[in-house]
């Protein structure tokens, strides 16, 4: 076998390994699933949400996407002004700064509206539900991998 030949051997065999070790560690080792799938999954299987609790989320559901998307897409605009800001200046000048300040308007603006939308679904509940919802948020918002 010519040196060549034994080179892409070895160059395919490494390449079906490290198509093996992805497979087996995606397959094997899992992550769990994120916080927000379980709270998504508490509110629409596990709640037992009647017809018009199923009603009333799925319009509030509907308008936050709505504006999650409308901030989502200031936030991509701030990032673009950062990116100029920075591309212009080289270094943490005022225009980066407001940049800066701009971006931590638009996500806090987000964070305070996924609040009023966690609280508008949490109106919804009843009682019994309603403390499993607490739970399920309170898990979100304090699990390790935020």
């Amino acid at each position: 076998m010519t040196d060549r030949r034994r080179l892409l051997l070895i160059a395919v065999i490494a390449f079906l390994a490290a198509v093996a070790g992805a497979f087996i560690g995606r397959a094997f080792i899992a992550r769990p699933a994120p916080v927000e799938n379980e709270l998504h999954a508490l509110l629409h299987h596990d709640l037992d949400l009647d017809s018009g609790q199923r009603a009333r989320m799925e319009e509030i559901e509907r308008r936050f996407a709505l504006r999650k998307q409308a901030l989502e897409l200031e936030l991509r605009a701030d990032n673009a002004t950062l990116a100029d800001a920075i591309q212009s200046e080289h270094g943490y000048g005022p225009a980066v700064g407001a940049a800066v300040d701009r971006s931590h308007q638009a996500m806090g603006q987000l964070q305070k509206e996924t609040l009023e939308h966690i609280f508008a679904m949490r109106a919804v509940l009843k009682p019994d539900q309603a403390a499993k919802f607490d739970a399920a948020v309170v898990k979100a918002l304090t699990a390790k991998d935020r």
